[in-house]
């Protein structure tokens, strides 16, 4: 590589995902951009290939800044995100929105926001912020708003809800595509979804419904992230419609971040023998492509977006180039650190073990049943154990209690019961819980509940782990999201954490990812507000407690 303070010319084996091919050859960049892309009869054995692009994440859920993000995914090979702020503006609204844009703009990383389109995402929950259409109007003018962000109201779509009908319009109008989010929707609710704009959907858990979606006009992000992972399932697409896929992680935890992004998904696809071109058109062209970023593709003119890679089987990055600099170097990033000044919404005020206290109203109860890596939860139906006359965790049947508490006014919490955390003892408590970010926990006694939510509220924001006289916290004080420490120690401080977790009893590798989704009521099946306990199937309120009648109809 020959370079100087502001041209080089870059020899290897060009990959032209435009055209489709590989050759020996050379990229000339000049002031940032691709000025000439040469052909040779022999280069070295680096490959050169367009810079990957995550199609759909939340930054907010990595738990860093986008400015602290760049650091950790550009060893990765990540030139670009396309990123939905919904999570900060339920806290938050505009103002979150702006923060995200403008720390992400400190750093090279190209970070393409979207505006929230569904904030609250339900009225049967407590948000800190509302973006109604003419909020979303002022945001789509602006030119860091690149699209609009998943419609997760999809029963609204199908009945043409006014609202969301002209949040949809007004992203048509500037010509910005509208992303969906449709857990298991198909036949003519599905294609009602499709002809009313929406372009993507990154929930499909099963091909048939991928498909399906596929014949009718959408977009599939195939996602492997911290919670969800879809990539087994999905990934025969990626040669049937090789067109129509992109690669998108959705929710990625700070741990999994440090180990890699969306070059694990290429180096998966390919080592199971698809097609690297195709491959990395999933990674890189498609998303480019359909929200129309500027992000170099290797064309005379483009951005001088890149990485250079041993080889296209093993896919070690060697370095990352975005706008022709390289960010990073045998897997250290070259960006410098920022330091953002936390923003927040808090209002809540300690609780007491008392307000976790369910009285007996019966003796037969409903259960949320949740399952590590999936988003959906099952609902069951258990016999309650009773003591003192309220109903109280069982952990011989791995029956746990689970609490979700208003953070932004003070309330009663409200409470339920889980299974599949397995916790033998202790509590666990996050502030990041979809979509609205009340605090989440579940424990197996009141007491150990109400000490692990109580670390949060004084610290206004984070997760916990709590047992006997011992207790980890990890504090999130932007937005009770993100952390303003360096993003390697906050893996760190994550992984040890998780790890409390599981000497706890818990089987699961990301206990606090799985814990987030608890309160995300746009997901089937059995979910829980801090407004109480919510059937995702009927999109409504249920009630904990079963009358006996009811329990015989559910056995029949």
């Amino acid at each position: 590589m020959e370079q100087s303070s502001r041209n080089q010319l870059i020899r290897g084996q060009v990959v032209d995902l435009v055209a489709g091919r590989v050759f020996p050859g050379s990229i000339e960049v000049v002031d940032g951009r691709i000025n000439a892309v040469n052909h040779s009869d022999s280069a070295p054995d680096q490959y050169i290939v367009p810079g990957l692009v995550d199609a759909h994440i939340h930054i907010e859920s990595s738990m860093l800044p986008p400015s602290e993000f760049a650091r950790l995914a550009s060893p990765h090979g990540t030139v670009a995100t396309v990123s939905d702020p919904h999570e900060i503006a339920n806290v938050l609204g505009v103002e979150g929105i702006r923060f995200m844009i403008e720390n992400g703009g400190k750093v090279p990383l190209k970070f393409y926001f979207g505006a929230p389109s569904c904030v609250p995402a339900t009225g049967f929950e407590t948000a800190g912020a509302s973006l109604p259409a003419d909020a979303i109007a002022r945001l789509l003018q602006q030119p860091e708003i690149s699209f609009l962000s998943e419609m997760m109201n999809y029963p609204g779509v199908i009945a043409g809800d006014d609202e969301v009908m002209k949040k949809i319009r007004l992203a048509q109008q500037h010509h910005k595509p509208v992303d969906g989010h449709a857990p298991g929707l198909r036949g003519e609710a599905a294609a009602a979804y499709a002809q009313a704009g929406i372009t993507t959907d990154h929930e499909c858990i099963t091909i048939e419904e991928a498909r399906g979606k596929i014949a009718l006009g959408m977009h599939i992000l195939i996602r492997e992230g911290s919670a969800a992972k879809n990539f087994a399932a999905l990934a025969p697409l990626i040669t049937e419609h090789p067109a129509s896929c992109m690669f998108c992680s959705d929710d990625l935890h700070p741990d999994d971040l440090v180990r890699g992004h969306i070059n694990l998904l290429v180096s998966r696809a390919i080592k199971l023998g698809y097609d690297p071109v195709a491959v990395l058109r999933c990674a890189s062209l498609n998303p480019v492509r359909h929200y129309k970023l500027d992000v170099g593709m290797l064309q005379p003119g483009d951005a001088a977006d890149f990485l250079l890679v041993d080889n296209l089987h093993d896919f070690h990055i060697h370095s990352t180039w975005i706008n022709g600099i390289m960010v990073a170097e045998h897997g250290r990033s070259l960006i410098p650190r920022c330091h953002p000044l936390p923003i927040n919404r808090f209002g809540t005020s300690a609780k007491s073990p008392t307000d976790f206290r369910v009285p007996a109203a019966g003796s037969t109860i409903r259960v949320i049943e949740a399952a590590e890596n999936q988003l959906v939860t099952g609902s069951a139906i258990a016999t309650a154990r009773i003591a003192d006359h309220a109903v109280v965790a069982d952990t011989d049947r791995d029956l746990l209690k689970i609490a979700v508490v208003n953070r932004y006014r003070d309330a009663t919490p409200a409470t339920a019961f889980i299974r599949g955390f397995g916790l033998q003892q202790g509590a666990i408590a996050s502030s990041v819980a979809h979509d609205s970010h009340n605090i989440i926990a579940v424990g197996t006694s009141d007491e150990q509940i109400c000490r692990a939510v109580n670390l949060l509220i004084a610290e206004q924001g984070g997760i916990s782990a709590t047992c006997a006289d011992e207790s980890m916290l990890v504090p999130l004080p932007i937005a009770g999201l993100m952390s303003d420490q360096d993003g390697y120690q906050l893996a760190q401080h994550y992984a040890d954490i998780n790890h409390f977790v599981r000497q706890l009893g818990g089987p699961m590798q990301a206990p606090f990812m799985t814990l987030s989704f608890m309160a995300l009521l746009v997901i089937p099946s059995l979910k829980l507000s801090d407004q109480g306990l919510f059937d995702g199937e009927t999109f409504s309120f249920t009630s904990l407690f079963i009358a006996e009648a009811d329990t015989h109809a559910a056995a029949t």
